[in-house]
């Protein structure tokens, strides 16, 4: 049995949130995994239970990147680090969890401008962070993933 506590429903039930504690302590990574959606919580599930994952993390690796808003440098908190057994190999990953609809650019259709632009922001913030992280998992001989919830309910 999974135990999670302090969930809760945040702003009107729109994000599931709370404290996952793993079942294989031997396994996690850090002191707390804090979920933020959902598919965070089903992701570390996932990781707790799956016997090819050998260790995991929630946000332990933080990678600089340049905000293309402002010019400076801010610090991306990774969803999860795993460390995983394909077969012989032993590969390390980290993995940002996103809905499907934020990984690409916003549209105009039915949106109020405030709204729009909200969108815009998060998107252009998003695409530097994962290139960032797509440059640091290369240095650091890791793999950097986005999973949505097509891969992770799929």
């Amino acid at each position: 049995m999974v135990i999670h506590v302090s969930s809760s429903w945040v702003n009107m039930a729109k994000w599931r949130q709370g404290v996952f504690v793993p079942k294989n302590q031997d396994k996690f990574i850090g002191t707390k995994a804090i979920y933020r959606s959902g598919l965070e919580l089903k992701f570390f599930r996932f990781c707790d239970n799956n016997h090819n994952i050998i260790k995991w993390g929630s946000e332990n690796v933080v990678v600089p990147y340049i905000s293309p808003l402002d010019g400076r440098v801010h610090r991306y908190f990774v969803d999860n680090y795993i460390v995983i057994k394909e077969g012989k190999d032993v590969k390390k990953y980290l993995v940002e969890i996103k809905p499907s609809k934020q990984t690409t650019p916003p549209t105009t259709k039915y949106k109020k401008k405030k709204h729009l632009i909200y969108e815009q922001k998060t998107y252009v913030i998003n695409q530097a962070k994962w290139e960032a992280a797509r440059e640091y998992s290369k240095k650091h001989g890791f793999t950097f993933i986005i999973l949505t919830e097509k891969e992770l309910y799929s």
